[in-house]
């Protein structure tokens, strides 16, 4: 059993872990004046799909 496998079928953890990667977006965000926006979200979204946390975003695919 890898150390990611009872985080994925922990629903309380992934929305923790949800929580803390969106305020840690929103601070780095802030930081950079928003500068690197895109790129930031992207970082986001790998590491969250590393661990198991595909959401559904409002937000439009990027090519």
């Amino acid at each position: 059993m890898g150390i990611f496998d009872k985080f994925k079928h922990n629903k309380a953890a992934q929305d923790k872990a949800a929580d803390m990667s969106d305020a840690a977006e929103k601070q780095v965000n802030q930081r950079t004046g928003d500068k690197y926006t895109d790129k930031v979200d992207e970082a986001q979204q790998k590491a969250e799909g590393a661990m198991g946390m595909d959401r559904n975003r409002d937000r439009p695919p990027q090519s």
